[in-house]
């Protein structure tokens, strides 16, 4: 979900560059590629990933295991 938002916020600096819209000084390259950054760092760090709480994660095998013969 991070790596979305920071697609997100690239994507809309991007567009206001192509454009040429004049934006206030606080809305600028650095403040964008800050907030980007940031929100990638978060993704690979893994906040916002879910609960890890081993619902749904692998797969489970009732009775006799595959391969086990």
């Amino acid at each position: 979900m991070l790596a979305i938002a920071a697609a997100v916020v690239f994507g809309i600096y991007l567009l206001l560059d192509l454009l040429d819209v004049k934006t206030p000084d606080l809305v600028n390259f650095p403040t964008f590629a800050a907030l980007g950054l940031l929100l990638i760092s978060l993704y690979l760090a893994g906040v916002g990933s879910g609960p890890r709480s081993g619902t749904g994660t692998g797969r489970r095998f009732y009775g006799r295991r595959p391969g086990r013969g």
